[in-house]
């Protein structure tokens, strides 16, 4: 059963017209290194922040320090988990729910690395959050990538892997999974439908060659039948991120399309001439 406060924080994300989700992941670094577009933390959170997205990934050290300004606007929500490229499937835990509570997160995320070798102690892990977040009504989203070793690379993104990953995140009882999109609304569909009644949301991966995929994306991931998306470099290393935001919440909230979506970018360039 889910309890009330777990209720409340879910909705505080949700946008009221749609009930989606559109959250713009700035936890990167630690795990990637610093990437073209994040060596000023502050500077590209208020630059996000403008675009008015429902809610914003962080790890701890970020949002205790750079996160104040857009409280009560803005959901927070916790990274606990990170990989490091000196150990890029190995994700270790470094915040816990206490942390989240206290920081006034309305939802704490853990990475899941499908097919690692160190899958069962990740799976221990996500377990264990579970467990901890319940009692406090905090819901928790696994970021579910079947890109382990022993998954070949040319099936990382299909339909079979990752509902694999989807629904054995639902099994261990997170509210919703965040994870590869697949490449068509159709196989999508799938994840969706196979990791019920937890919530599905597209990660945006790596950086798309035009702002036009990263549109039509979100699109087809709306007609899929997601709970929303989680982008990253696909809106803070384009050249406007808060319009590129704005574009998306077009798409994610109102139903827009993609022409309409791309109009929107193109004005807010023309202004930036």
């Amino acid at each position: 059963m889910t309890t009330l406060g777990k209720t409340i924080r879910l909705r505080r994300m949700q946008n009221p017209a749609s009930g989606r989700i559109l959250t713009v992941a700035i936890d990167h670094a630690p795990s990637y290194g610093v990437l073209d577009g994040l060596e000023n933390i502050d500077a590209v959170i208020k630059e996000v922040a403008g675009g008015d997205p429902d809610a914003i990934l962080l790890m701890k050290g970020t949002a205790e320090r750079c996160f104040q300004p857009y409280a009560g606007n803005i959901s927070l929500i916790l990274k606990c988990s990170s990989l490091s490229p000196f150990h890029p499937e190995h994700d270790v835990w470094v915040s816990h729910v206490e942390d989240a509570v206290r920081l006034g997160a309305d939802a704490i995320s853990m990475a899941l690395t499908v097919g690692s070798a160190q899958q069962p102690d990740l799976l221990s892990n996500m377990a264990a959050l579970v467990r901890e977040a319940e009692p406090v009504g905090m819901p928790v989203i696994v970021h579910a990538y079947p890109n382990g070793e022993l998954v070949p690379p040319d099936e990382r993104y299909t339909a079979k892997q990752v509902k694999y990953a989807a629904r054995l995140s639902m099994e261990l009882g997170v509210d919703i999974v965040k994870t590869f999109y697949t490449g068509s609304a159709e196989t999508f569909a799938q994840v969706v439908e196979t990791a019920a009644p937890a919530l599905v949301v597209a990660a945006g991966g790596p950086r798309l060659e035009t702002d036009a995929d990263v549109l039509q994306m979100a699109y087809n991931v709306v007609r899929a039948g997601a709970a929303g998306i989680t982008f990253g470099r696909n809106v803070w290393q384009s050249v406007d991120a808060g319009r590129m935001i704005r574009a998306l919440r077009h798409i994610v909230h109102d139903g827009g399309t993609v022409d309409e979506a791309n109009e929107l970018l193109r004005m807010g360039q023309a202004e930036n001439v």
